[in-house]
């Protein structure tokens, strides 16, 4: 620490900024190397995939006119801008790799802001010669430089790939501004609650409103509310047109954002305590309920709130976009994946909940009543189980009745779908798994190791086959060996060696942790 404690300008709220960003990229370089890495690598494969695949124009129109005339497609993918190979990079990776950038900015800001202060680092660097706002100003500097990296790199690999360079550079600044836009979100974020969960999930629920919005405009028709894509962050990057004539004042759009996000945040930030946000935090029940009464009840308790939130979510999209148009099986299987990362990721969430107690000194006061370790764990195990389950079936019957609904045979296809929906569990208790297995064995990796197993799966899913990995990189992920339903064929030893190795992985944890320290 003694490297924040160099004076800087005396009387300034952002004295020992340039240390504190400094450090503040030493402990994230992996985690920000490999966000930059996925975002350069899978929108460039993407465009030399397209280049490989589509090498005539016939092949390329035939194409964008499947993409742009599918509304649940638009609504997955976006608008497509034509049929060069840069407008249907932009069509297929353009707003996902929007969304990686925001997600690398959110948690980069949240975690030198909110979470430092949460955990009493923010209390105890400002008894050094470090101003008040320096933190903030640290991560915004991470994020920003970040997404610029982002930016750059795009410009310059692009051009490689075979792209016009005006276009390839309006794509990415428009990929590194909208990291930008959400780096502004997520500072505000932090202000307003006194939880670093809280902010997290306010930051994200910005992210996700956003992506709907962005659905819903793209996805309607002429007479449909197609202006609500301009209320997105993430459609902004389309609205762009890089490679179709690029309207290059669009990005006046996300750095407006950034800065009226960064001014609210340090205006918020001097007016509220060390600690403290805005919003008041909620008083409790005088006494507990009977709910609460053990480690499971209270597991529950504490992740009710992101379960329901999630499943209604998956629920209210999953339900519109199976009713929107005749989907292939192929699709459908495409929405069941997607279904299972996100379970994947809810289930590894809370499962690490138990990290955050032990960290957080708050494993103590459990164990030390007549709880043990094992039923203290397992309390968040079989939440983080059942969630998945319940996630699951959501997001089954949620396509299934909406698909059901345009086909005329709900009871079919809420049955089809529900089955499709369920074929990914295992996968997903074995990705959930993995973070039981460092929390047990190695607890100090246990949070970026379980969500680089997450992060991993999901850049396999999402881009391995567009750059066209080799079979043993594919395999890494679980999902690769779950079958692809409906449509696809079911073979039980793949389903049985990822339940065995979800069980396997939860069993070494639990025995490392019965016999290691805690704390």
């Amino acid at each position: 620490m003694t490297v924040l404690a160099r004076p800087g300008p005396a009387g300034t709220g952002l004295t020992g900024t340039g240390a504190l960003a400094r450090l503040a990229v030493r402990r994230d370089r992996i985690g920000l190397a490999a966000g930059v890495y996925v975002i350069v690598v899978a929108v460039t494969g993407t465009a030399f995939a397209f280049k490989r695949l589509y090498p005539t124009a016939a092949g390329r129109a035939a194409l964008a006119a499947t993409g742009g005339g599918n509304p649940a497609l638009r609504f997955l993918y976006g608008r497509i801008d034509g049929d060069s190979i840069g407008s249907l990079t932009t069509w297929r990776y353009g707003i996902w790799a929007g969304i990686f950038a925001a997600l690398m900015t959110i948690f980069v800001v949240i975690r030198h802001t909110r979470t430092d202060e949460e955990a009493g680092r923010l209390e105890l660097v400002g008894s050094a010669a470090v101003g008040r706002q320096a933190a903030l100003a640290a991560g915004l500097l991470t994020a920003a430089a970040a997404s610029v990296v982002v930016s750059v790199l795009l410009c310059v690999a692009l051009p490689l790939a075979g792209l016009p360079v005006p276009g390839a550079a309006a794509l990415g600044l428009a990929i590194g501004c909208c990291g930008l836009a959400f780096a502004g979100i997520a500072a505000v974020a932090a202000q307003l609650t006194s939880s670093a969960r809280s902010a997290r999930g306010i930051a994200l629920g910005a992210l996700g409103v956003a992506f709907v919005l962005r659905g819903v405009g793209d996805s309607a028709g002429a007479s449909g509310p197609s202006w609500l894509s301009w209320a997105s962050p993430l459609a902004w990057i389309q609205l762009t047109r890089p490679f179709a004539g690029p309207r290059w004042w669009v990005l006046c759009l996300p750095l407006a954002l950034f800065g009226l996000g960064t001014a609210l945040a340090f205006a918020l930030a001097a007016r509220r305590d060390l600690g403290a946000g805005l919003l008041p935090d909620r008083p409790g029940r005088a006494t507990a309920s009977r709910l609460l009464s053990g480690p499971f009840g209270l597991a529950w308790r504490l992740e009710w709130g992101t379960l329901f939130g999630t499943s209604s979510a998956l629920q209210r999209e999953f339900t519109r976009i199976g009713g929107q148009a005749a989907i292939t099986n192929a699709y459908l299987a495409a929405l069941m994946l997607l279904a299972g990362l996100v379970a994947a990721g809810y289930a590894t969430s809370t499962v690490l909940r138990l990290r955050s107690e032990e960290t957080g000194e708050l494993a103590e006061q459990v164990l030390a009543t007549a709880t043990g370790r094992i039923r203290w764990a397992l309390s968040y195990i079989v939440v983080a189980v059942a969630g998945s389950v319940v996630l699951l079936a959501v997001a089954g019957a949620a396509t299934g009745l909406g698909y059901g609904l345009r086909a005329g045979s709900v009871g079919h296809q809420v049955a089809q779908l529900l089955g499709a929906a369920f074929a990914q569990l295992p996968a997903t208790l074995a990705v959930a798994a993995v973070a039981v297995l460092l929390f047990g064995l190695w607890p100090e990796a246990a949070v970026p190791g379980a969500w680089t197993a997450v992060g991993l799966a999901v850049a396999i899913e999402l881009f391995g086959q567009v750059l066209q990995l080799s079979h043993w990189v594919l395999d890494i992920s679980p999902f690769t060996h779950t079958p692809r339903l409906p449509g696809g064929t079911v073979a039980a030893a793949p389903l049985l060696w990822l339940g065995l190795a979800a069980l396997g992985f939860t069993a070494a944890g639990l025995i490392g942790l019965a016999r290691r320290d805690i704390g």
